[in-house]
């Protein structure tokens, strides 16, 4: 089984979290490092992928700066989304070759891994078809926008938990305007330990991904069971 080393930093600035990315994901391509999965928070950011329409901002830069918003272009799948404190961020880099060489399959297996996150509170989480994330009813717990190069991944995923989602208001979220979004919090009624939800991302990762999952730097508190 392969190790896959976990970090947990806290608040990291989005472009901080992107250097280190690439950082890490030119490591991994040489096969400097194992695999690493980083579980951390940003301050409020939007962020653009590769496929995003500018229409799908709602306000202008000196809204931004009112709600101290800072935007980003990535080169991440997906059009545009919102990240801010009370989110769990996941960006994992880790090699899918030689037996997990499939997009598709990648994509899928983020998102069963925050359906069982969300299975840990007893939440229901759910694929919808032709829509990528994980779903409660029709509105979205769980994001996911990912760039593969070389077969190493980076970008990841964006697990609401006691996120403040009126600034999804701020764009149309993932460009699909019909549906909403929720959090652990909004569907529990109560907010939740976030390194308590890390420590479930992880070990859930663990499982799907079938990876030792090993824990660097800042230690996260064990799951529920």
């Amino acid at each position: 089984m392969r190790v896959c080393e976990v970090q947990y930093p806290g608040c990291v600035p989005y472009g901080e979290a992107h250097e280190l990315q690439q950082q890490l994901v030119d490591l991994r391509k040489r096969d400097e490092i194992p695999d690493r999965l980083l579980l951390l928070e940003h301050p409020h950011v939007i962020t653009l992928g590769r496929a995003a329409n500018h229409s799908n901002i709602l306000v202008d830069a000196q809204m931004r700066e009112q709600f101290a918003v800072e935007l980003y272009e990535t080169g991440r799948g997906g059009d545009v989304t919102y990240h801010g404190p009370g989110q769990l961020v996941g960006y994992p880099i880790i090699h899918l070759a030689p037996d997990r060489c499939d997009v598709r399959r990648y994509v899928r297996d983020i998102e069963g891994v925050m359906i069982r996150a969300a299975g840990d509170y007893g939440i229901d989480a759910e694929r919808i078809d032709g829509l990528s994330g994980v779903w409660v009813g029709d509105e979205k717990l769980g994001a996911i926008g990912v760039r593969i190069s070389r077969w190493v991944t980076m970008h990841g995923f964006a697990f609401n938990v006691n996120t403040d989602l009126s600034y999804f208001q701020l764009i149309v979220p993932c460009g699909i305007s019909d549906h909403g979004v929720t959090s652990l919090e909004k569907l529990l009624g109560h907010t939740v330990d976030i390194e308590e939800v890390a420590a479930g991302i992880s070990r859930h990762f663990g499982d799907v991904f079938n990876r030792q999952m090993t824990i660097i730097g800042q230690a996260i508190t064990a799951a529920p069971n």
